[in-house]
């Protein structure tokens, strides 16, 4: 190949993590020229609506897919955690680069951690999931949707529209805004989503010459952590809008997988673990163990 296309979101998120697996590429590969293909999505126009509301985060990634299947663009680059947990027949995910930090982080002007927000204070997320936590722990707290690319929620913040707000570590830290994090939260206090701090890079599965040349990108024990994640996603929907969380460890031999699903309002929440050595396996495991303790009931109250 002398020539790869990547598509991307324009985001500056995007563009970054599209630039991060094309440099990398060329430096794998002498001679290979890459070209970014920048494109607006249907998820990046709706941003006045909760994403489970309006087709969820599917919508972020529909567009690419349809310039790799029309031969526009080899492969596309996605936040992990934007996927849904089934992509759709003939797409696949060749490469799981290493993970970053998948931590929340709270980000404020004025406040250091969550126990210093005041009553009624507003934090803004676009996550059931960060703010059926955040709910669960402080419910005197108001959660406000907050959609956008990460400078547009900063700005908000910024404005006074909000009091906190909540984002991934892993996006501030590749923008050069670490110093905008007040607090990273703890799986414990916020458990990531699934898939969250890694970057996945998709491409037509009948491509196996694409396939052999990121394979060198593919990071196994990331790979094999956020395969567990997705598979409880999966099993219980596949939606990765849901107010679910899902962090997987592995110290090289054994992975500990931990889950929850919450309501919105972080009133009910579900939450188990598991260990063994099958990804796919530990995660439908520890999803049954969710719905032995309510997780489907849960899940009818978002309809």
């Amino acid at each position: 190949m002398k020539k790869l296309v990547i598509a991307t979101r324009r985001s500056r998120l995007a563009l970054w993590q599209a630039e991060h697996v094309g440099q990398r590429l060329a430096a794998a590969h002498r001679g290979l020229t890459v070209e970014l293909l920048p494109m607006t999505t249907r998820g990046d126009e709706l941003l006045d609506a909760r994403l489970d509301q309006v087709g969820g985060k599917g919508l972020f990634i529909k567009e690419l897919e349809q310039a790799l299947a029309d031969g526009k663009a080899d492969i596309a680059v996605h936040s992990m955690k934007d996927l849904p947990a089934e992509l759709p027949p003939g797409f696949t995910i060749a490469a799981i680069l290493e993970r970053g930090d998948p931590r929340d982080a709270l980000v404020s002007a004025r406040y250091s951690s969550l126990k210093d927000l005041p009553a009624k204070a507003v934090i803004g997320t676009s996550s059931l999931r960060r703010a059926a936590q955040v709910l669960e722990r402080y419910p005197s707290l108001e959660a406000r949707l907050l959609r956008g690319n990460v400078e547009t929620r900063l700005a908000k913040l910024d404005r006074g529209e909000y009091d906190a707000v909540i984002l991934a570590v892993a996006g501030l830290v590749r923008l050069g805004l670490e110093g905008r994090i007040r607090a990273r939260l703890d799986p414990e206090d916020s458990l990531p989503a699934p898939g969250q701090g890694a970057l996945g890079v998709e491409c037509l599965d009948l491509r196996a010459d694409l396939k052999q040349l990121l394979q060198f990108m593919d990071h196994a024990p990331s790979a094999a952590c956020i395969r567990a994640e997705r598979a409880v996603s999966r099993a219980l929907g596949g939606s990765c809008t849901l107010p679910l969380g899902a962090y997987a460890q592995t110290d090289g031999k054994r992975l500990k997988l931990r889950a929850l699903v919450a309501s919105a309002d972080g009133r009910r929440v579900a939450r188990a673990n598991g260990a063994g050595d099958d990804p796919e396996r530990l995660g439908a495991e520890v999803a049954g163990r969710l719905r032995a303790l309510g997780a489907d009931e849960i899940l009818r109250t978002l309809a």
